[in-house]
């Protein structure tokens, strides 16, 4: 049997498996600042504004059907009817026929302690056309029924009121109204509406509106495809935007560098359900799940703790790679080095991550890196020279660890190449590892005694 060999194997398995508890460890120490920061984000939200979803303009018209219906009172014996007056009041919902959204987004910070948030401040230029058909677009339970309009008002669903700056002024037509706190839609009750002058409905016709708009929010801004024809068009100097929702901006408007961003959305309502939702006009439960939204995210370029999270998952593969090193030396050197060694050396490397999320909260995250993972390759270097018996050796062990952190950097930062990169490292220390050991010879080497138990 090959006890020494088979026996310092278990052991430093073992050994790497007791640094994976400070490991799990720190990664719970990133959660819970993680949530700490959602925490900020949720109290400035709670404080000044939330993440903003705009529905609208959306054109309603009011109206009263009324009509007479015979019911029966009396019994088989006795037959007797009443003539019973019946009154609904129903809604027409008429969308866009062309909506034209122009805004420039400006972005600041907000914080909470050592966590910042993204908040913005948008102006917007809204402006399109109704196409406002005749009464016959107007539902009648009875053929007799009497059709009474009131005021029509414009509607624009705002998720967080407190976010709007002005008091917006739409002109219709050339005729100027005045918005007023409430949406008056069913489902999105926040935002403004305007009422307007009576319209008759005796034939079709169209009618033009414009106003502009401030609004405030906090890291996301979503519009909905509300008109036939929509055209969203956004210009700001953050040069980190994330493009999400159910549509993206066209690749031919959509400019992103350094000096910030410009996209343009083209959107038909042929491509979205959300005109078909509104006009159920009825209190739906989490209405904004149903329809499509489209928009942009504030992002920083990096989250730390998603970065720090993620350097933690390869923790285990970075003490097993040192680890394996170790005792490759040992078994190509015959120099023995003792558990307690191994564990101090696994703790640094450990240590390393919980360097990282605490440096990253206070400087760039590349700063932080370079800070850690220099401090740990110093003293681990500086504590090997001794252990090897060696400056060359620890030298040597310190180069390695810097082109380890070098990729593991790498792999932090190309999120989309991870996978091909981490494999790339495993196959390139897999064949490193068999071209050196390629001529020992294991059953012998198992049965040398200098080898430590």
């Amino acid at each position: 049997m090959q006890k020494n060999l088979l026996t310092k194997t278990a052991i430093v398995i073992g050994l790497a498996l007791i640094i994976y508890i400070p490991l799990v460890m720190i990664q719970s120490t990133i959660s819970e600042r993680t949530w700490f920061r959602n925490e900020a984000v949720r109290s400035i939200a709670t404080d000044s504004v939330s993440q903003q979803n705009m529905v609208g303009p959306i054109l309603v018209i009011p109206y009263t059907e009324e009509y007479e219906e015979t019911e029966d009172i009396g019994d088989a014996k006795t037959p007797k009817t009443r003539t019973v007056l019946r009154k609904l009041n129903k809604r027409l919902m008429v969308f866009p026929n062309d909506l034209k959204i122009q805004g420039s987004v400006e972005t600041d910070h907000r914080y909470r302690g050592i966590h910042k948030v993204l908040v913005y401040s948008g102006q917007f230029a809204l402006k399109g056309d109704f196409s406002l058909p005749d009464r016959s677009a107007l539902t009648a339970e009875k053929p007799n029924s009497r059709i009474t309009l009131s005021a029509p008002f414009i509607a624009l669903a705002v998720e967080d009121v407190r976010g709007i700056r002005n008091i917006p002024v739409v002109h219709l037509n050339g005729t100027r109204y005045e918005f007023q706190q409430g949406s008056g839609l069913a489902s999105f009750k926040n935002g403004l509406h305007a009422t307007l002058a009576p319209i008759e409905l005796k034939e079709k016709t169209s009618i033009s509106f414009a106003f502009d708009l401030g609004l405030d929010g906090i890291e996301q801004l979503q519009f909905a495809p509300v008109a036939k024809n929509n055209e969203v068009s956004l210009v700001s100097k953050w040069p980190h935007p994330q493009f999400g929702g159910r549509f993206l901006p066209s690749p031919k408007t959509r400019v992103v560098n350094a000096d910030g961003f410009t996209a343009t959305w083209n959107i038909s309502a042929l491509a979205t359900n959300t005109q078909q939702h509104l006009m159920n006009d009825v209190p739906v439960p989490n209405a904004a799940a149903n329809i499509d939204f489209f928009g942009v995210s504030f992002i920083e370029p990096i989250n730390i703790y998603s970065q720090a999270e993620r350097a933690v998952k390869y923790g285990l593969l970075f003490v097993a790679l040192t680890f394996a090193a170790f005792f490759l030396f040992e078994l190509l050197k015959q120099l023995p080095i003792h558990p307690v060694q191994y564990i101090l050396v696994g703790l640094a490397l450990a240590l390393f991550f919980l360097l990282l999320v605490s440096l990253s909260e206070h400087l760039r995250f590349l700063h932080a890196y370079l800070i850690a993972s220099g401090a740990c390759i110093l003293l681990i270097g500086f504590y090997l020279n001794y252990v090897l018996h060696s400056w060359k050796r620890g030298f040597g062990f310190g180069v390695a660890l810097t082109v380890l952190y070098g990729v593991l950097y790498g792999l932090l930062r190309s999120e989309n190449n991870a996978l091909v990169m981490g494999s790339i490292l495993l196959f390139a220390v897999l064949s490193a590892t068999m071209v050196a050991t390629r001529k020992i010879d294991w059953y012998q080497l198992g049965k040398a005694s200098s080898l430590p138990a």
